[in-house]
């Protein structure tokens, strides 16, 4: 299938995308990932990974987008809130552990 990431034209297939990520380790996910065999990898390490461009190329959302259509499962990964101690000592200047 035809994706555009980064304003360049790739042919990317999904056994494509799969053989290119085998053997590649995920770094730590902290926003978008895509779900590729059992492993979550970072949505830009994907893009960075499969197009071998800079990742200041191209957006989460297009890495997203392209992975969506070949059939990859895409998710965001909340950001981690604290509860109302932490909230409160942080107010406060002050620093606890629970």
């Amino acid at each position: 299938m035809r994706c555009v990431i980064a304003r360049f034209p790739f042919e990317l297939t999904k056994n494509g995308v799969l053989e290119t990520m085998k053997g590649v380790r995920p770094e730590p996910v902290t926003g978008d990932f895509v779900i590729i065999g059992r492993r979550e990898y970072p949505a830009m390490q994907v893009g960075a990974v499969i197009t071998r461009q800079d990742r200041r190329d191209f957006s989460a959302h297009e890495v997203v987008r392209a992975m969506t259509r070949l059939g990859f499962t895409c998710r965001t990964r909340p950001a981690a809130t604290d509860g109302p101690v932490q909230q409160a000592s942080a107010l406060l200047g002050t620093s606890t552990t629970v």
